[in-house]
């Protein structure tokens, strides 16, 4: 009993150690990626190559004055950053993050239902965001606050139903049911059998809308600084600030595990017996979720901010429709019976489809204008009105 304890009390240190250093490296990271897509330095004094940089920034916002309007409600404005980074550390207690060694297993808990519990941890942030636009006593943080709540709502019903494809071929809500069943021989030697295959609109969905919840670029329109200074926490300070900072990107660590977990195998790939056979599954597990931050960092540095009208066009106009449908596709290949090699053919040639759909509504082409007859040609010379 009390070697078990020791045990879970290792692995939850563990794991939020992880936790803390992949914010402070990720931070870090983002500076460095962006400056090189934008031919500038980025951070390179503190520390060698300023990989100490985040960690100043953090005792500085720990040190720094406190303050808080004389409108605010006390007890809610302290509570809304608790509120959003508790669920983030929460999401991750639910996914394996490497294989079983001995007895124990790489994972904090197993549910039976743990993919609901995420869904339900990244739910409950929305509160906090609420709270702290309405706290705060400032129009400008309740419109964030108000603008947040609908996008956050709208894309996790995208996401929630991105997810129905994978709980259909796993047969399970378990994380680590999902993981084992994505194991197995390659398919013709080479593809892994991970649910990226044959979920790969889904999977598309999925990283969208997951872009969208967290706040990113191009989807951060509560926290537009043009139009509503700061969002939500703008009238936030010092360590409640850096806590709504650090769930931030907690929501992008938990967002690339989960994706990891559903579509990527989560901790499987290749093993190598004569080393330490039980690290690489960890290793692989961490190689993915970068590689999805390294993403997310990627469309931070090379897109614009949507408006939000589209913003939300894409959600309820787009992303839904195509899970919606996806569901349908997945449930008649799994109904009907057909061999092995005409299924992924069918899978193949949808998902085509599907991905070419996506490009052409993201990326439209020019469309003619559509004036009125008889209105000034604004682009022929002496046509533009004064």
């Amino acid at each position: 009993m009390i070697w078990d304890l020791f045990i879970l009390l290792v692995k939850v240190v563990g794991v939020f150690a992880f936790l803390m250093v992949t914010v402070l490296f990720v931070v870090w990271l983002e500076r460095k990626v962006v400056a090189l897509m934008q031919t500038r330095v980025g951070p390179n004094r503190v520390g060698p190559g300023g990989l100490l940089q985040s960690l100043a920034d953090g005792i500085k916002l720990f040190f720094k004055e406190d303050v808080r309007p004389t409108n605010a409600d006390r007890i809610l404005y302290a509570a809304a950053p608790v509120v959003m980074m508790v669920p983030a550390f929460l999401s991750i207690t639910v996914l394996p993050f490497g294989a079983r060694f001995g007895t124990e297993h790489a994972q904090l808990t197993d549910l039976n239902v743990g993919l609901l519990f995420v869904l339900a941890m990244g739910s409950l942030q929305v509160y906090g965001i609420v709270l702290a636009g309405w706290a705060s006593g400032s129009n400008y943080p309740l419109l964030g606050a108000v603008r947040s709540s609908a996008q956050m709502i709208s894309y996790e019903i995208a996401q929630g139903l991105s997810i129905v494809g994978v709980l259909m071929y796993a047969g399970t809500l378990s994380a680590a049911g999902i993981v084992a069943a994505q194991q197995g021989d390659p398919i013709w030697g080479i593809v892994p059998r991970w649910y990226i295959v044959p979920q790969l609109p889904m999977f598309l969905v999925f990283l969208l809308a997951g872009i969208a919840e967290t706040n990113r670029a191009p989807f951060d329109l509560p926290e537009a600084e043009s139009e509503l200074v700061g969002g939500y926490h703008t009238e936030y300070s010092g360590v409640k600030f850096a806590l709504f900072f650090l769930a931030e990107y907690l929501n992008i660590v938990t967002v690339s595990a989960v994706a990891t977990t559903l579509f990527l195998g989560g901790p499987d790939g290749p093993v190598f017996h004569g080393f330490l056979p039980w690290l690489w599954p960890i290793l692989w597990f961490v190689a993915k979720i970068y590689l999805f931050i390294f993403l997310f960092i990627w469309l931070r540095a090379t897109l614009p901010r949507l408006r939000f009208d589209r913003l939300m066009a894409i959600g309820w106009k787009l992303l839904i429709p195509v899970a919606l449908a996806w569901i349908a596709v997945t449930g008649v290949v799994l109904t009907v019976n057909l061999s092995s090699v005409n299924r992924r053919v069918l899978y193949l040639g949808i998902g085509v489809l599907v991905v070419l759909l996506l490009v052409s509504l993201l990326f439209p082409g020019s469309k003619e204008s559509r004036s009125k007859p008889g209105a000034p040609d604004r682009t022929a010379p002496g046509g533009s009105t004064p």
